[in-house]
């Protein structure tokens, strides 16, 4: 069968319905990797790093031999595998490494011997890691959601998506929601590399090539509005600018039901769990109220606790929208119902 040099646009194209492999070591997959790919490393960390070494202090022949020692006594396991993620449907396997070097050669000689249509991603995942950059400085059209904390928004965002309207999670790709109690189930979040790729790969969906090789957007895509930074990870400067400039609609909901809403999302955390998270905010908090939330946590009063944080987080939602200067749209809500506020959304924009 044949080998095949691609470059990023037919690469993810054909990724749609054929399996990628990541021959690149574990500790560079586990970093970033193409959303959907298959680890299948040629060389594991540690004999990656003694051919490097081979590379740079002795010669390029001898790091060649001692990669080709380790190499051969894999070549059953590789095939065996590729075989595993690949069915009966399809006959094509997308292979990359670093660079589109001798690792993703190697494989692609080897499977495409066994009779595989390889296709090789030119420039590797370095090509890649471009392309995801250059996407996101795309000028999006973005539906910001916004309202104070415990208003639904993201509630809102998973009801759009079911009914297969454009919509993308940030705080879900970021696994983080975005406060000082944004992570009391101690998720790991993914590199900022890897919410990189993951969200370019959620907003090539909405994107298609025209007959001129410009990207253009199907729908206008709906997003949460967010700090710049989520937990550990940054929004880039450029997609967040998108997001700026981009219009903002606010749910407006009463402080008792939003209040109602964030004991239950948080109120079963336990009490040293919760005030670990209110001492991360003291110094914002300030010196009494700080004490006063602590006091209410101590006496097991979970709703005064969480209505004075509630305060501190309007308060910062107020001043952050004063000092972007900008204005949003106000759509009042009686409840926190994400069928009913999509609903609002929705007819709202078709009006």
């Amino acid at each position: 069968m044949a080998i095949e040099n691609i470059g990023v646009y037919e690469f993810l194209a054909l990724a749609k319905s054929h399996p990628i492999v990541d021959v690149r070591s574990p500790k560079e997959y586990n970093h970033a990797h193409v959303p959907g790919a298959t680890s299948l490393p040629i060389f594991n960390d540690e004999e990656r790093a003694e051919i490097g070494t081979l590379y740079k202090r002795v010669s390029r022949k001898d790091a060649i031999k001692a990669g080709l020692m380790y190499y051969g006594a894999k070549l059953t396991a590789f095939v065996e595998a590729v075989e595993a993620i690949t069915d009966t449907s399809t006959n094509t396997v997308l292979v990359h490494c670093w660079r589109g070097g001798m690792r993703s050669q190697a494989m692609a000689w080897l499977l495409s011997f066994y009779g595989y249509d390889v296709k090789v991603l030119t420039g590797g995942y370095k090509a890649y890691r471009h392309f995801v950059l250059d996407m996101l400085n795309f000028p999006y059209k973005l539906n910001v959601i916004g309202g104070f904390t415990g208003s639904g928004k993201t509630e809102v965002l998973v009801n759009l998506q079911k009914r297969a309207i454009a919509a993308i999670n940030l705080e879900h790709l970021a696994q983080h929601k975005g406060s000082a109690f944004g992570n009391l189930e101690q998720h790991k979040q993914p590199s900022q590399e890897q919410f990189e790729n993951n969200l370019v790969h959620e907003l090539l969906a909405y994107l298609h090539l025209n007959e001129n090789g410009e990207w253009v957007q199907k729908q206008t895509i709906w997003i949460e509005n967010e700090s710049q930074r989520i937990g550990d990870i940054d929004i880039t400067k450029s997609f967040y600018g998108t997001m700026l400039k981009s219009p903002i609609i606010a749910l407006i909901i009463p402080f008792d039901q939003r209040l109602n809403h964030i004991i239950n999302g948080y109120g079963h955390y336990s009490t040293d769990v919760l005030e670990n998270a209110v001492l991360r905010i003291q110094k914002k908090l300030g010196g009494a109220v700080t004490k006063e939330v602590l006091t209410y946590l101590a006496e097991k009063d979970i709703r005064s606790c969480f209505a004075q944080l509630l305060r501190y987080y309007d308060r910062l939602y107020q001043e952050a929208m004063v000092k972007s200067g900008r204005k949003a749209t106000l759509i009042h809500c009686q409840t926190i119902n994400a069928t009913d506020n999509a609903n609002q959304l929705i007819l709202f924009f078709h009006h």
